[in-house]
C-alpha cells in the first residue's frame, strides 16, 4: 500500500539521507533526498506531495526555521522532525508548529516507518480533529498529580534531569512516572503524548495543561 507515497528527505548529512532512503525504498516508499532546508523549499512547490523527513541541526537554515516557511508558504505537507538525542525542547517547538512526529538519532527501522506511516494519515485525515479535547482531557484525567506534574515538564521542553530536580525526585523517578504516564494515555510515543496535551491545552476547560505554567517546585 506504500508504493505510490512519496518521502522528502532534506538533510545535509549523506550518510543519514543514504540511510533513511535505503530503509524507506525496502519498505516500499518512493525517496526524493534534499541537501539542504533552502533547496527543498525551492522546489516544494512544484514536488509532489507527500510527506518530509526534515532534520533540524542543519546550516543556513534549520528544521524549525524550514518547517516556519513551509507554513508561510502554503507547504502542506506532514513533517516528521529528526533530532538529537534529548533534544526535547526541539521537539516541543516543532510539534507546536505542527510537526506530526519527531524521531531522536540514532533510530530504528520500525520507528522511522511508523512515523511516516503516521504522517501519511495525516495527509488523508487530521489525527487532532479525530480526538476531540474531551478525549483528551478523560485521558489525562487518569493521571495522577505526580504523573501531571512529569508531563507539564515535558511539555514545557524540559529533560528529565531537569523535571527530576524541579519535582525533587530521581531521574529513575522520573522515568517510571512517564512510562506510568504514556501507558494510561495509551500512547508509544512521547510525541503522542505531546499532542494528547496541546490538544487538551487549547480548551478553556483544561488550563493545567498550559505550557506558561512552570513545573511545580521551580
Amino acid at each position: 500500500m506504500t508504493a505510490e507515497k512519496l518521502v522528502h528527505i532534506v538533510d545535509d548529512d549523506d550518510g543519514v539521507r543514504r540511510s533513511a532512503a535505503f530503509m524507506l525504498k525496502h519498505a516500499g516508499y518512493r525517496v526524493e533526498p534534499h541537501v539542504s532546508g533552502i533547496e527543498f523549499l525551492k522546489e516544494a512547490k512544484s514536488r509532489e506531495r507527500g510527506c518530509v523527513l526534515l532534520d533540524v541541526r542543519m546550516p543556513d537554515m534549520d528544521g524549525l526555521q524550514v518547517q516556519q516557511e513551509m507554513a508561510k508558504r502554503g507547504i502542506d505537507m506532514p513533517v516528521v522532525i529528526l533530532t538529537g538525542h534529548g533534544d526535547i525542547a526541539v521537539a516541543v517547538k516543532a510539534m507546536r508548529g505542527g510537526a506530526v512526529n519527531f524521531i531522536e538519532k540514532p533510530y530504528e527501522k520500525d520507528e522511522l516507518l511508523r512515523a511516516i506511516e503516521e504522517a501519511y494519515a495525516r495527509l488523508d485525515r487530521s489525527h487532532d480533529r479525530d480526538m476531540k479535547a474531551g478525549e483528551a482531557r478523560i485521558r489525562l484525567a487518569s493521571l495522577t498529580g505526580r504523573e501531571r506534574d512529569v508531563l507539564n515538564g515535558l511539555v514545557a521542553g524540559y529533560p528529565n534531569k531537569t523535571i527530576a530536580y524541579d519535582l525533587g525526585i530521581s531521574p529513575r523517578t522520573v522515568e517510571i512516572y512517564r512510562a506510568n504516564m504514556m501507558e494510561k494515555l495509551r500512547v508509544r510515543s512521547l510525541s503522542e503524548a505531546l499532542r494528547i496535551a496541546f490538544i487538551a491545552e487549547e480548551s478553556e476547560e483544561h488550563p493545567i495543561m498550559s505550557a506558561q505554567q512552570p513545573v511545580p517546585g521551580q
